[in-house]
């Protein structure tokens, strides 16, 4: 791995501060799967990670403690008062710097113009007949997500060591490399996307200024990754419909942290868990998954495709459920709530017509405890993974490492994961709840021979990338 300094920019960092039972501001490690896959490799002194303050404890805690390291060069000194409030803060041995970006700023940028917008481009989730619409108000948070981005250009700026390789995360921060690479010419910026990228028609929705805007912003760093080919591919194509020289791409798949997961696996918390979960299903098969309340995910058609299972099965009545560990999400977006109120209600629809006293065929816990998601996945016999399209996927590759039951993959082929798992998993069609329907059933009915050799492909592939590889290939993309 390369000598440089290290600095990541993200969002949602790995550090967040809450108030005990005495009112006190105690920082905590964060959560979320970058987080827990990039952690261990930032524990060295050499390496910052610097993400936004997002709660009013995160501010409370910048407003008592600001950047209290003093630099005696006058001129940097007035610099770093020009910018946001900021607090510098290790935990864990992770050194990290919390930017107070303007709170308003911070909302419109990251709910409109981020999770309203690029990320329904990315996942092609616009209903285009009404939305989007890009009217006054759109363009004020667009112009907050300018100012956010510069923002984040300005305090790397400041802080950053000397020819330090910058790896810039996701779609919040697109503009930073430009402001920053005029600032600090010494610095080496990587752009990672870890959304899929929108084909160039669904990239058109974006109005003109706003294409060129971001694909201006990406083409200024060294190089930008990807998940798979075909997100590179796509970003390159939107390029070169807009007439901007991209910058050189990279493909990089992110792998699970095996030795995060067997820690959770070894607590408490996932004991009981897994407990509860082997009381609910008891001897049954069991289908699983564990994600977010999210569109792309597809929740609901893989509830309607458990249906059609049990319509045109009927030997799988009472003798297989469906465990879902799912979490609300970005509960802000009227299409989101929703989303989940339609889930809940298709659940119960369904357990209402299929189940008994003794059997109910969908158990679905909504709590977002990432002990009990791992302890479902623990007990499928089959994982289902049926997003309209992902960047990625871990929870797929995690889920054959935690298994303890030879379970098998049904999985979309618009994941990026497919990539990795896919000649091991058997591919569903993300729209068609029959084809999904007779995939479940196909993999419930596999001989334990065939299962345990397609389990063990699928757990040596999931290991075959780990977080290490993917930092690697960021900072071998700068030469």
């Amino acid at each position: 791995m390369s000598d440089r300094p290290i600095v990541v920019v993200s969002n949602r960092g790995p550090v967040s501060f809450r108030r005990d039972d005495a009112g006190e501001l105690i920082a905590r490690r964060g959560a979320g799967g970058l987080v827990s896959g990039l952690s261990p490799l930032m524990v060295r002194p050499d390496r910052t990670w610097i993400a936004a303050a997002l709660s009013a404890d995160d501010r409370a805690a910048i407003a008592a403690d600001p950047d209290p390291d003093p630099d005696p060069d006058p001129d940097r000194a007035a610099r770093r008062d020009a910018l946001v409030p900021h607090r510098r803060v290790a935990v864990d041995g992770i050194h990290a710097v919390l930017a107070g970006v303007d709170a308003t700023d911070l909302s419109a940028s990251y709910e409109i113009v981020c999770n309203r917008t690029l990320w329904y481009a990315h996942h092609h989730l616009f209903p285009l007949a009404d939305r989007p619409v890009f009217d006054r108000d759109w363009f004020a948070a667009w112009e907050a997500y300018e100012r956010v981005n510069a923002a984040f250009a300005d305090l790397v700026a400041a802080v950053a060591p000397p020819d330090a390789a910058v790896l810039i995360q996701d779609y919040h921060l697109y503009l930073v490399a430009e402001r920053l690479g005029e600032q600090r010419p010494d610095v080496a910026t990587v752009h990672f996307a870890h959304t899929p990228f929108a084909e160039p028609h669904q990239f058109a929705v974006l109005p003109d200024r706003i294409r060129k805007r971001i694909l201006g912003g990406l083409a200024a760093h060294r190089a930008c990754g990807f998940h798979t080919a075909a997100w590179q591919d796509a970003f390159v194509a939107c390029c070169a419909a807009d007439d901007v020289a991209p910058p050189r791409t990279f493909v990089a798949p992110l792998g699970p942290d095996a030795a995060d997961l067997a820690a959770t696996v070894a607590s408490e918390p996932f004991a009981a868990a897994a407990a509860q979960i082997d009381a609910l299903v008891g001897a049954r098969r069991c289908i699983a998954r564990a994600e977010r309340i999210e569109l792309s995910k597809n929740l609901i058609r893989g509830f309607d495709a458990f249906e059609v299972l049990l319509e045109n099965h009927p030997e799988w009545l009472g003798e297989v459920v469906f465990a879902a560990s799912v979490y609300p999400s970005r509960e802000a977006n009227p299409d989101y709530v929703a989303y989940r109120r339609q889930t809940e209600d298709r659940v119960t629809q369904i357990n209402e017509r299929w189940g008994t006293e003794e059997w109910t065929p969908i158990v679905l816990d909504t709590s977002d405890h990432f002990p009990t998601s791992v302890a479902t996945l623990a007990r499928a016999d089959v994982v289902l993974v049926n997003p309209i399209r992902d960047g990625l996927n871990l929870v797929a590759s995690e889920a054959m490492l935690v298994n303890e039951r030879d379970a098998l993959l049904a999985l979309s082929a618009q994941a990026g994961v497919f990539t990795l798992l896919g000649e091991a998993a058997s591919e569903v069609h993300p729209y068609d709840v029959v084809q999904t329907a007779d995939v479940l059933h196909e993999l419930l009915s596999e001989p334990a021979p065939r299962r345990a050799a397609s389990a063990a492909r699928l757990r040596t592939l999931a290991a075959a990338r780990t977080p290490a590889d993917w930092m690697a290939d960021q900072l071998a993309a700068l030469h």
